[in-house]
């Protein structure tokens, strides 16, 4: 099994589950992410919130590297629970 192979994602039953879980936290990320972003460019409108606003910023970028670390745990959780496809068969005939 190679990584970012795009069918990790529906080798198994298994696999499947794992990429909605890792999905929804993707999302997850990114909607914080951008959130946080637009509270920070709204708060900078005011200069006696200014250092919230900064806050926002680092926590929303912090949110946006997040992201990419969630897909490249996912494929390593991949790697490690491996590839069954080749044993649904091994037990017949």
């Amino acid at each position: 099994m190679k990584i970012f192979n795009p069918s990790n994602p529906t080798r198994s039953c298994r696999h499947r589950k794992l990429y909605a879980y890792y999905e929804i936290g993707y999302t997850v990320a990114e909607f914080a992410a951008a959130m946080l972003f637009f509270v920070g460019s709204v708060l900078f409108l005011y200069p006696a919130v200014e250092t919230p606003a900064i806050w926002c910023f680092i926590i929303g970028s912090a949110f946006f590297a997040l992201k990419p670390s969630i897909r490249v745990v996912r494929e390593l959780h991949y790697l490690a629970i491996g590839d069954y496809t080749d044993l649904e068969g091994a037990g017949q005939g």
